[in-house]
């Protein structure tokens, strides 16, 4: 009679972690609510992180390219952030003080004036809000209305400034005039079928023609707010050319530009500011995410002259958490001083263009595009037929769409079933643009060239698999 073997030590460790990491999902399925965006797409229970690896529960380790949907300038638990944290809490300086002064208040906002462009720095004022930057949004908002004496705001479509109400109505394109929703201009799905410098010319004048409508109980608007990328939109840069416009024509009209770089600040892009790559100084900027160093924290930042004790009355019990300020300093400080924009402009710009051969790899990919670190590759339905949307002008698009002249429709089940294969695979990646159909990568400022080896490898392994078996990948993680 066999004699069977008794399980190791590991073998029950193992298996203990996995039997813990089902429990705790089981339970937040059970008593959470269904709107888990994240934990529904990433079944998984991280324990333990550091840079770009996380650890999950059941023993899995993943390279995270979601960085807490743009938190994680540094990636997890950097040791400049922990230090700054840990001065903070060993002083013994209250963690929560308002709007009050304090020196580590003091010390965070020396450090970011630091790091503004040059023609807003010099005549800034700061107004810290609630830790979020829908709360920022909302601040920025309220300001330029009572900066202005005006109600109306121009947004751009598939702009996302957030879940608040004010910051939904600007992700919308809310304007004084109804209906009017300016577009914002790309490449692969031109809102006019040109593309390229045309099609930028042409959504600048939409927006110009709104500017100026003259019909019935029409005005200027308070302000406008622009992404520099639209990240949840799509990873969608704005034309250089066409912000430049919009600069020019908000300024003559004395509209002031709301730059919200919530998402886009602190390197992702390759420039401090993602604002810096076009030249243009706005005259407010929404900022949060990795100014926070990890934690919540949010601001925005405007010219003196918008300033009043009334305005932005928007505001927040946590607008003064010492411990944000102390790791967004640390952040910041270290984003400067080690030049890691520069080094996101020169990995993004070779991981960008590495990318950019899955489309002509699989006919499934329909565009790969971004800006410094910020990477979306969109995918499309190689059998449907091509939408009544215009041309995509990028060279890098489909060439059966080209031939159609309409990019051919996207496909959301494609980038889930991508999504699920990089996890199975160990990569986290994020999911966006107007219809799910683009999956995004956004790493941390300390990726290193192997780790990004790594996640090219990954993505471009899990694409081959979905489009290997039309779509129908398998959702659950396995050991990378």
């Amino acid at each position: 009679m066999p004699v069977r073997a008794l399980p190791s030590a590991v073998d029950d460790t193992a298996r203990g972690a996995r039997v813990a990491h089902e429990g705790i999902l089981r339970r937040q399925s059970a008593r959470e609510s269904a709107a888990r965006t994240y934990a529904r797409a990433l079944p998984i229970v991280p324990v333990r992180a550091r840079g770009l690896t996380i650890e999950g529960a059941d023993g899995r380790r993943y390279l995270d390219c979601l960085s807490g949907a743009g938190t994680l300038a540094l990636g997890h638990n950097h040791p400049v952030v922990l230090e700054a944290i840990r001065r903070v809490l060993d002083s013994g300086a209250p963690l929560n003080v308002l709007d009050l002064a304090t020196p580590v208040k003091d010390a965070f906002i020396t450090e970011l004036l630091r790091t503004l462009p040059l023609g807003l720095a010099d005549r800034a004022r700061l107004r810290f809000c609630g830790p979020a930057g829908s709360d920022a949004v909302e601040t920025a908002c309220e300001l330029v209305r009572g900066a202005t004496g005006r109600t109306g705001l121009i947004a751009f479509t598939g702009a996302s400034h957030g879940r608040t109400t004010e910051a939904l109505d600007a992700s919308a394109g809310a304007h004084a005039v109804p209906g009017a929703r300016p577009p914002c201009p790309q490449d692969y799905r031109c809102p006019f079928g040109v593309g390229s410098e045309r099609g930028a010319d042409l959504a600048a004048r939409w927006t110009e023609s709104v500017l100026d409508d003259s019909g019935p109980g029409a005005s200027l608007p308070a302000g406008m707010i622009v992404e520099p990328v639209q990240g949840d939109g799509g990873v969608i840069p704005a034309p250089d050319t066409w912000l430049r416009r919009m600069r020019q024509l908000t300024a003559d009209r004395e509209v002031p530009l709301i730059a919200d770089e919530t998402q886009t600040g602190v390197g992702w892009t390759g420039a401090f500011w993602a604002v810096e790559h076009s030249g243009v100084t706005p005259d407010v900027m929404v900022l949060s995410k990795a100014i926070g160093g990890s934690l919540p924290l949010a601001v925005v930042v405007y010219r003196d002259d918008l300033d009043a004790p009334e305005s932005g009355s928007p505001a927040g019990a946590f607008r003064g958490n010492q411990l944000a300020m102390a790791a967004g300093t640390a952040t910041l400080t270290h984003v400067r001083e080690n030049h890691l924009a520069e080094r996101a402009a020169t990995l993004g710009a070779r991981m960008l263009s590495q990318l950019q051969e899955l489309v002509g790899e699989f006919p499934c990919v329909g565009d790969v595009r971004g800006r410094g670190l910020m990477i979306g590759v969109e995918f499309v339905d190689r059998e449907g037929e091509p939408r009544e949307e215009p041309e995509g002008g990028t060279g890098r698009s489909r060439r059966v769409a080209e031939a159609a002249g309409t990019p051919l429709p996207a496909a959301p089940e494609l980038a889930a079933a991508v999504q699920r294969e990089c996890l199975r695979r160990g990569l986290i990646v994020g999911l966006g643009g107007r219809h799910a159909s683009v999956v995004r990568l956004l790493p941390p400022l300390t990726i290193t060239d192997e780790q990004a080896a790594a996640v090219q490898d990954r993505l471009a392994d899990a694409v081959r698999a979905v489009a290997r078996c039309g779509g129908g990948a398998a959702a659950t993680p396995s050991t990378p």
